[in-house]
């Protein structure tokens, strides 16, 4: 990706003290699967009307999420088998702070995602379900036993984030995303695929960056980081439902080749 850093670079910054003013209290999320290729193209189009996130003066993030889960993976059945009240367990390191938090993703019977969260200290990532307050936190606001979770997935990338000029909408884009499946041993290299999130208020007219995806015909395209890392790293896991979205990743990946 640092093929970008020329673009980034010509993108004026916002800081991590301005983001909060980007409130987006009744958003609209739509996710985007593209490649590199598109998004080098998507970012020429769009440079002019966004602000870059620029963290210790880095535009390129680093993260790391580690998934929680039941030894005969429920939470991921649950979304497998779309259940309307699901809910995913992880903790999350913004490596370029070491920020880092124990989250609770929680989907209700409309499609909304709800998030809850507690900052630990990120030399607790590996140790976080020993960590008190997490223990009673997930004892408020989960139903699962924190005696039947285990470590499942990790995952890691690196995101860049976008504001646009009047601070009324934010797209998150992830890429160089690789799993490690703590369970199995197994690994998978996504590097190639592009993870793109629009996030603005419920009924505003068509942004740049989603013009630009229409002009390259990149339609709204869901992915679960969680699910498929799961399905790429664990061959015993159900996965019926998520075959074609596998092939959908292939066949984006293979147009940049």
């Amino acid at each position: 990706m640092e093929s970008l850093c020329p673009i980034l670079e010509r993108m004026p910054v916002i800081t991590l003290e301005q983001m909060k003013e980007v409130q987006l209290l009744n958003r609209m999320d739509q996710k985007y699967l593209l490649n590199r290729s598109q998004l080098t193209d998507l970012l020429h189009v769009v440079e002019n009307e966004y602000y870059v996130q620029r963290i210790a003066g880095d535009a390129l993030a680093p993260y790391k999420t580690l998934y929680f889960d039941t030894v005969d993976l429920a939470m991921y059945t649950a979304h497998h088998n779309k259940k309307l009240h699901r809910q995913k367990l992880r903790v999350r390191c913004y490596r370029s702070t070491q920020t880092t938090f124990f989250e609770i993703k929680n989907k209700d019977n409309k499609g909304k995602t709800r998030k809850k969260r507690i900052p630990i200290d990120a030399s607790l990532f590996e140790d976080c379900l020993n960590v008190q307050e997490v223990r009673d936190f997930l004892k408020t606001n989960s139903p699962y036993a924190l005696s039947a979770l285990l470590p499942q997935v990790e995952n890691s990338f690196r995101r860049i984030t976008l504001v646009d000029k009047a601070k009324t909408e934010r797209v998150t884009i992830d890429s160089e995303i690789r799993f490690v499946n703590r369970q199995k041993g197994t690994s998978f290299d996504l590097s190639p695929l592009v993870v793109m999130e629009v996030k603005h208020e419920v009924g505003a007219p068509a942004s740049a960056v989603e013009q630009a995806l229409r002009c390259l015909r990149v339609q709204p395209n869901r992915m679960s980081k969680y699910c498929i890392g799961t399905v790429l790293t664990n061959a015993d896991a159900k996965r019926n439902r998520f075959k074609p979205k596998i092939r959908n990743i292939h066949e984006i990946i293979a147009t940049s080749l």
